[in-house]
């Protein structure tokens, strides 16, 4: 494990661990930190996601990058079932009764409110201004699985196991595989099959599939190649690499013309940058991106 530095945010999440590391200069280091109950996510821990998300990349504290990785045996072992905050939604009442218990579509429209701010949550870690590296080990279960795909690049050692669990616990997937995953690797039969009969898949068939980018060569060597990612991402100028996300981001749902005048739109700003200038020296120098200035906090009501 890596040595820690404090980080302002960490005092603030009980079930997220938040740092920054010396050897990982421009990062912001996230560890899932319920490794007793193999970090699979509660209530509170997935609206700490949500939070820890909306808020890293946008302090004005030079993070150029994150690393989301879990602590413990594994990534993540999906939701916590025995959470019954995730399920109080569903029933209503002490009894039976009909003055307790509204008709099913009162129940359904209650519910469906539950279901968006959980996809929201995930969905901080894909609109997360800067790129988010995550670092699979072990299980990355259900939920895990959810998370992962809000990635930007995803790596995992030989130990890891994945599963779009959902289905065998009797629900379909509703905060993103099923959306989020045929994007990433295609709409293919072993996708589907993977989908529908929620099996477990092993870290070689996922960088087969493309899910995962590389399969580190031992758990201990995971970090190192995070690490290598990150340092080659962060070298780069942070103007380029945010519009760079935003603009993969908004053509993976767009039309290939939508994707151009949006890059048009972005680019007649950000090519403005002092970037430019101090991005073609250093690429001659092969430096480690300590010339380019910080992004600004952003602004908030």
């Amino acid at each position: 494990m890596l040595p820690s530095l404090n980080h302002p945010l960490d005092a603030k999440f009980e079930h997220l661990s938040i740092s920054h590391h010396e050897s990982l200069p421009f990062v912001t280091v996230v560890a899932l930190a319920r490794p007793d109950k193999r970090n699979a996510i509660n209530a509170k821990m997935w609206k700490e996601i949500g939070q820890a998300f909306r808020q890293i990349g946008t302090m004005g504290d030079d993070c150029r990058c994150i690393l989301l990785m879990g602590k413990g045996k594994g990534f993540c072992s999906g939701i916590d079932i025995t959470d019954e905050k995730f399920f109080s939604g569903l029933t209503f009442g002490d009894d039976d009764s009909e003055k307790d218990t509204p008709d099913p579509a009162r129940k359904s429209l209650a519910f469906r409110s539950q279901i968006l701010e959980m996809q929201a949550a995930f969905t901080a870690v894909e609109e997360c201004p800067v790129p988010v590296v995550v670092a699979i080990h072990g299980a990355c279960v259900g939920a895990g699985v959810d998370l992962v795909c809000c990635a930007d690049v995803r790596l995992c050692s030989p130990s890891a196991k994945f599963s779009v669990r959902e289905v065998r616990l009797g629900l379909a997937a509703d905060v993103g595989t099923l959306q989020r995953l045929p994007k990433l690797v295609g709409f293919s039969s072993r996708v589907r099959e993977l989908c529908l009969t929620g099996e477990d898949f092993s870290a070689d068939e996922a960088f087969r599939i493309g899910f995962v980018s590389r399969v580190s060569s031992s758990d201990d060597d995971l970090i190192h190649a995070a690490n290598d990612i990150i340092s080659r991402i962060t070298r780069n100028s942070p103007v380029a690499v945010s519009v760079t996300k935003l603009s993969l981001n908004y053509s993976r749902d767009h039309s290939v013309n939508d994707g151009l005048q949006h890059i048009a739109l972005q680019n007649s700003t950000a090519l403005m940058t002092e970037d430019l200038v101090k991005a073609f020296t250093a690429d001659k120098r092969n430096a480690d991106g300590t010339e380019f200035a910080p992004l600004a906090s952003h602004s908030r009501l």
